[in-house]
């Protein structure tokens, strides 16, 4: 899949998806709350952001903004950005419904309108990053909008969830893929046009993409399944998250 074919799929995907995306998540995700991850690791608990307030933030793949609205309550100074009009479109109703409002942008992870050095903190939770067919490229973009000692945090699925098949039940819990293939998982249309792309990348993979753009890793957080979490969210499920782990968190820092 060459960029093009994935922005293009992606922007499409999204922009169809929203509605039933947000029908299903949207409760667990709030309006205001910044959650990390299908296990319910939150920003509220974990602090992976440090003190944010009167920080510069920017929030890529954003979704509905839901994390951005609770950044806002932080007293954080926040864009939410997100390639799809269609989650927009939900960011801007639930800045209505919450009474949060924050500032709601349209734009390419690969390719962002900013100048160089105006922010503290870009962060996003499963946005973007797994959706271009270049991550390498969000990287080195997320490196250059950053402040000297500026701070970058995304969550991935766990690159090992790529062995098993996505079933939340025993299904998913034997190993059928390599680890190694970095094809992309493609859905096409009866025309055979791309309709949703996901990149695999390993954990070495992103580990070389975040140091070969400048970055120093200062933490890789795998997410605990709760015991008192007895939800499922697609693939992700108490089975498989007591075996091993659904979700991979990066923190990286931009040396001063």
């Amino acid at each position: 899949m060459n960029p093009a074919e994935s922005r293009r799929a992606s922007r499409g995907w999204w922009d169809a998806d929203a509605d039933a995306y947000q029908a299903e998540h949207g409760a667990f995700l709030g309006d205001a709350d910044f959650v990390w991850c299908p296990e319910g690791l939150r920003e509220a608990d974990a602090r992976l952001l440090g003190d944010v307030t009167g920080k510069d933030v920017l929030e890529i793949g954003c979704g509905a903004a839901s994390c951005s609205r609770w950044l806002h309550t932080q007293d954080a100074r926040v864009i939410a950005s997100d390639l799809s009009a269609g989650m927009l479109r939900h960011a801007a109703a639930g800045n209505t419904r919450s009474g949060v409002k924050v500032p709601l942008l349209q734009a390419d992870a690969t390719a962002l309108p900013f100048a160089e050095g105006v922010f503290d903190i870009v962060c996003t939770a499963f946005g973007a990053v797994p959706f271009v067919a270049d991550s390498g490229r969000v990287m080195r973009e997320v490196y250059r909008v950053l402040r000297p000692g500026g701070r970058w945090a995304f969550s991935i699925t766990h690159p090992m969830r790529w062995v098993f098949l996505d079933d939340p039940g025993e299904g998913g819990l034997v190993a059928v893929h390599s680890y190694f293939d970095r094809r992309a998982y493609v859905e096409e249309d009866e025309a055979h046009v791309p309709t949703y792309v996901e990149q695999h990348r390993t954990l070495g993979d992103r580990i070389r993409e975040l140091v070969t753009a400048g970055f120093v890793l200062n933490d890789l957080i795998e997410p605990e399944w709760p015991d008192d979490h007895k939800g499922t969210w697609g693939q992700w499920s108490p089975l498989r998250g007591k075996i091993f782990p659904g979700t991979a968190i990066f923190i990286a820092t931009k040396p001063t």
